[in-house]
């Protein structure tokens, strides 16, 4: 091991090749984990965001939040469900807002809520022309203080205060009263006006040591069919396009990482053809198979290593050069999952050219 990473010290340019396919598909992995992970985080946002573990749509919105109506007589029976603590109404509008200064209309997904969500004090108090705005909309101009006129409308809400990762279907949340809500849905889309105490869903919090999935079921018994219960991620997952959108990315990450793969095998496959004569002399000088294997799994590890190490200082880069509508989001955890993939690859890579070294005689190498 150690005399195959001494060579790559000594000789770093007979490495350059692979190394830099190596930072091109570093790179290429990189842009879709961040491009899979700004659409996933800025879909998600509104319903990852809450505190309660079950979310209860109308069983007609087939898991719609935007279709789901549950009126005040339902809200009733869930709350008389054993098990359940308590419940909030959550409703969100699809609306334009004009932000002061700018020309270009900000996408707004008006939430009205009951409950906070994890971003938001505990004791937030807002006025019924004031939100809290998610940070997304800072990229549109939005600042503390600003009156947005928000929707069809044109409906006033000054921004009082942030809120973090709250996004819903590619629009930045936007937190206002229940009321509020309700009126800008009202103005903005008059086919979906919904009287008082009437939410679009319910975020269902549980007592303690109650059964989630037994409290689900028992929710939607009581309402004879009424609703539709499920848990925060089931209903992350049932919106639009998110599971197609993960297992398509999914795969072309996969695929890309075994290209890697292939690459690596590829390239030291021909390295060990050309070094069959120095293998031949390092096996007669008593270097076994296992060291000279080990030199080579060193080293195709050590070419990843550093070539994702450049790949991903390439890609912070790009990241601050991609305009506000790119929605890349470089995640702590992507990167390690993508960085781990790329150097296992690479060694399984090497691998493959464990049956030349294994082949290599030493006296017809060196003769």
């Amino acid at each position: 091991m150690k005399l195959g990473l001494v060579e790559l010290l000594r000789r770093p340019l007979r490495f350059g090749v692979a190394g830099s396919a190596l930072v091109l598909l570093a790179v290429l992995l990189l842009f879709l984990g961040g491009l899979l992970d700004g659409l996933y985080l800025g879909s998600t946002g509104a319903l990852r965001a809450q505190e309660a573990p079950l979310i209860t749509f109308s069983s007609d919105a087939r898991e719609s939040l935007i279709r789901s109506r549950v009126s005040p007589e339902v809200r009733s029976e869930v709350e008389a469900v054993p098990g359940v603590a308590s419940t909030a109404g959550l409703g969100i509008a699809l609306v334009g807002g004009r932000v002061p200064d700018e020309d270009e209309l900000a996408n707004l997904a008006v939430a009205g809520f009951e409950q906070p969500v994890r971003s938001m004090p505990d004791d937030v108090d807002l006025a019924p022309d004031e939100a809290l705005a998610d940070r997304s909309l800072e990229a549109a101009g939005v600042a503390l203080g600003d009156t947005v006129a928000v929707g069809s409308g044109e409906t006033p809400v000054e921004v009082v205060g942030w809120v973090e990762d709250t996004d819903y279907l590619q629009q930045s949340g936007f937190w206002v009263r229940p009321e509020t809500w309700r009126g800008i849905l009202a103005e903005s889309r008059p086919d979906a006006v919904l009287p008082d105490g009437t939410f679009q869903v319910l975020t269902v919090t549980l007592e303690s040591g109650a059964d989630v999935d037994e409290v689900a079921a028992a929710i939607d018994a009581a309402t004879d069919g009424a609703t539709s219960t499920l848990t925060r991620e089931a209903a992350v997952l049932a919106l639009p396009g998110i599971q197609e959108q993960n297992s398509t990315f999914g795969a072309i990450i996969y695929v890309t990482l075994f290209v890697a793969g292939l690459v690596i095998a590829l390239f030291f496959a021909l390295l060990t053809l050309e070094r069959t004569g120095l293998y031949g002399v390092l096996k007669a000088i008593g270097a076994s198979t296992r060291q000279i294997f080990a030199g080579v799994v060193a080293q195709s590890v050590a070419v990843a290593v550093v070539s994702f190490a450049i790949g991903l200082a390439v890609m912070l880069g790009l990241a601050q050069l991609l305009p506000a509508e790119v929605p890349v989001a470089i995640e702590t955890s992507r990167v390690v999952q993508i960085g781990v993939g790329l150097v296992v690859m690479s060694a399984l890579g090497a691998a493959v050219s464990l049956r030349r070294v294994v082949r290599v005689d030493p006296a017809s190498a060196i003769g």
